[in-house]
């Protein structure tokens, strides 16, 4: 067995340089810049894939493990994740322009959203039900604050499900000002941890539910902008989560901003929509400019299945997530600026997308699936809207 070993690995290295068995397959090539123009059909395919794929009940995924690299979560968890990613895809179908098939899928996803129970905490460590809150919340304030819900009862089951959602999270608000899925010890009913996104992303929705007369109050807005803005970095990125002395050891790190891609756009987005007068145009363009530059550290790490496995710590589930935002960023910028931007965005996200519309950048369970298309979607979408 050794010698048949040692003879393949002698045939390898005096193989000749030119022979087929040493070339690799050519990078696929992909556009610096895409038009508008081009962006429909991709999205349509988008589209197609969440209607083809919603369950008669009107969600999408399941509440149970779909893969082997998902077992050690209690079955809670998969429960969150599939209400967070309904509450993406309800988003993502209210986004689109109408047609009737796709008003009917959006109102059994929102039927679905409002109806279903709510999850519990899975475990002393494990507070993923704070993610389906965090993007359940979000759901329900952008439907309300949109055009395309208008039947009386559903607006009103939407607002009564916001504010349960808005309760959770009231629960669950570090003592930090922030949120976060995960918690470290000591373990109590308030979590001890928050990072910098989970509590970025909210901000808006909080700032719009207020208004709106939520009672979402101003000392909880305030705690989460200061969280954020205490992880702001002076490099110009945002650290993953608060902590007494700043994370920065060693020249690979999640701190830097090749390992703030991610993050970078959902915090300057969250703050400057909350009112934030530090955020100005000048540091958008900034974090939109290191997104493009190391995008390749995206690159590298999506699609594989370990978390933080990539290049400064970088994970597979936050591609989509940053293009999104990355979008929403983009449409802070003056109206004659953003087709610069967008068309920049456009081919990283088209070149991921699968044949059949849909998309992951994680694994293939269908509540990433779900949510990793309806992402792709409201990017797009994004980049398509005159005004925001």
């Amino acid at each position: 067995m050794r010698a048949s070993a040692l003879a393949l690995l002698g045939m390898l290295v005096h193989q000749d340089p030119g022979a087929d068995i040493l070339e690799l397959p050519a990078p696929p090539s992909v556009p610096e810049t895409m038009a508008r123009e081009e962006v429909h059909a991709p999205l349509d395919r988008a589209v197609h894939y969440l209607l083809v794929n919603q369950r008669k009940d009107g969600a999408w995924g399941s509440r149970a493990p779909e893969t082997v690299l998902e077992l050690g979560f209690a079955p809670e968890s998969f429960y969150s994740w599939q209400l967070a990613s309904q509450g993406l895809a309800a988003m993502a179908l209210a986004a689109v322009p109408k047609t009737p098939e796709r008003e009917r899928a959006l109102k059994r996803a929102i039927d679905w959203l409002v109806d279903t129970r709510l999850p519990t905490r899975a475990s002393d460590w494990d507070v993923d039900n704070v993610w389906s809150s965090l993007y359940g919340f979000v759901a329900c304030v952008e439907l309300l604050d949109g055009e395309r819900v208008t039947e009386r009862q559903q607006r009103s089951r939407l607002r009564e499900r916001g504010e349960e959602f808005l309760a959770i999270l009231g629960r669950y608000q570090a003592l930090s000002g922030g949120w976060a899925y995960y918690d470290d010890p000591p373990f109590d009913t308030v979590p001890t941890w928050a990072t910098s996104f989970c509590t970025a992303m909210i901000l808006p929705a909080l700032v719009s539910a207020d208004a709106q007369g939520f009672g979402v109050g101003e000392r909880t807005i305030e705690r989460a902008v200061r969280y954020v803005r205490r992880c702001a970095l002076p490099n110009g990125a945002y650290a993953y989560d608060l902590t007494p002395v700043t994370r920065l050891a060693g020249v690979e790190h999640i701190n830097l901003v090749q390992g703030s891609l991610g993050r970078i756009q959902v915090c300057n987005w969250g703050l400057a929509r909350a009112g934030v007068p530090q955020i100005t145009n000048e540091v958008v363009r900034e974090g939109l400019q290191n997104f493009m530059e190391h995008h390749p550290f995206l690159d590298h790490v999506r699609t594989r299945p370990i978390p933080h496995e990539g290049y400064h710590a970088n994970a597979g589930y936050f591609y989509y997530f940053g293009h999104y935002y990355a979008a929403r960023a983009i449409g802070l910028l003056p109206e004659q600026e953003r087709e610069y931007w967008q068309s920049r965005l456009r081919p990283h996200l088209v070149k991921t997308q699968w044949a059949s519309g849909g998309a992951s950048d994680f694994l293939d369970s269908g509540y990433l699936v779900a949510a990793s298309t309806s992402y792709l979607i409201l990017a797009l979408q994004e980049g398509l809207s005159e005004t925001r």
